[in-house]
């Protein structure tokens, strides 16, 4: 047991030598000094912890930073409704073109019996009267508006959405810098808003024994566009409404996503589409599901041109959502992926059957993502 003096030596923080000075004269001062030191050393080591987590992350890449953030705060916050986002379940299968398709008016993907065909549209320019064709909507930023969308209609249970008030907002959840001009934040995030409000979708069934279906599910009934004064040409939408057959069958088949690992791959397309898969199989899987490299290919390969490429793009991509999501009972080999039944909070997000949350706010908390 040190003696008193070395006790007193070992405590630096003001407010504990503030409790040493007031616990002077007493008759159990030396315990209480004692206690006092453990918690100096208590503190000390948790600033040595942090030390090591910095150190270690400065050695890393940005997005391996990020990741590495993300599951700290998974580890030791819990999980709560205001964690969860919703995408449609639709989507969740479906996934948009990985990257700008330019001019091409139609994106076309088949799933084993069913087919994906997304149509691109036009939308009325409030600063010259044209009807303006607006492209496909592709990549991360175009998933990560969706998902807040639909997060929105199903927290606020209308098909109406306030999207100027809302957008900035997330944007910055996601860890992106709002920022204005030619080549800003603010206007990607829009194009992709404008290009998903443009276009159709086209949802082809087949149960491979004669009866086939086609759905044609317009997202949103309505976009208003507006430009303001002074804006640099930027067009803001003030509000979109879904379609109500979509927010009906959305209310019904919301997927929730966790908010921290959306952020976690905010940057890659084909990792927020992995996260979206890998929850909606785990939702509803009962026995082991193989996928051989073929079928991977046709789910997540649009930007691999051979399978070679693509089983080395996607190996770093589950390996990057396995750092986040260490339980979740995915492994590769040979001649694909076995994906195993798992309780969905493998991937923090609750059960199939779970009610949906009503008017849940968003997590206060933002990884640091530096």
């Amino acid at each position: 047991m040190l003696g008193i003096e070395d006790t007193l030596a070992g405590i630096r923080d003001a407010d504990l030598l503030a409790e040493v000075e007031a616990a002077r004269g007493s008759f159990l001062f030396a315990t209480i000094a004692e206690t006092i030191l453990h918690r100096q050393r208590a503190r000390d080591a948790e600033v040595a912890a942090r030390g090591a987590v910095a150190g270690r992350r400065q050695a890393m890449g940005r997005d391996q930073r990020r990741r590495d953030a993300i599951r700290e705060v998974i580890e030791t916050e819990p999980t709560g409704p205001e964690n969860l986002q919703h995408i449609h379940s639709v989507l969740a299968l479906c996934g948009l073109p990985y990257r700008d398709p330019g001019d091409a008016r139609e994106f076309f993907r088949e799933y084993g019996r069913n087919s994906l065909s997304l149509l691109a549209g036009r939308l009325k320019n409030p600063a010259t009267g044209e009807m303006e064709f607006q492209g496909l909507p592709y990549g991360p930023k175009a998933r990560l508006v969706l998902l807040h969308l639909c997060t929105e209609a199903v927290r606020q249970r209308s098909p109406t959405i306030a999207v100027a008030d809302s957008l900035s907002g997330f944007m910055k959840e996601m860890g992106f810098a709002v920022t204005g001009g030619e080549r800003g934040t603010i206007r990607q995030f829009k194009e992709q808003l404008a290009r998903l409000a443009a276009c159709t979708l086209q949802i082809g069934l087949w149960d491979g024994a004669g009866s086939a279906s086609t759905l044609n599910v317009p997202p949103f009934r309505q976009l208003d566009l507006w430009l303001p004064q002074g804006a640099d040409g930027v067009v803001w939408q003030k509000s979109v409404q879904f379609h109500q057959d979509f927010y009906d069958n959305l209310i019904q088949h919301a997927l929730p996503v966790d908010i921290r690992a959306a952020r976690a791959f905010s940057g890659s397309a084909r990792k927020l589409d992995l996260l979206f898969w890998v929850g909606y199989r785990l939702r509803a899987l009962q026995r082991p599901l193989r996928l051989t490299w073929d079928n991977l290919h046709k789910q997540f390969g649009a930007d691999n041109a051979s399978i070679r490429s693509f089983r080395q793009a996607f190996k770093a991509d589950l390996a990057h959502l396995q750092e986040v999501f260490p339980k979740l009972p995915i492994r590769l080999d040979d001649t694909g992926m076995l994906l195993q039944p798992a309780d969905p909070s493998a991937l923090l997000i609750p059960p199939r059957g779970t009610k949906l949350p009503r008017g849940a706010k968003p997590a206060s908390r933002a990884a640091a993502t530096g």
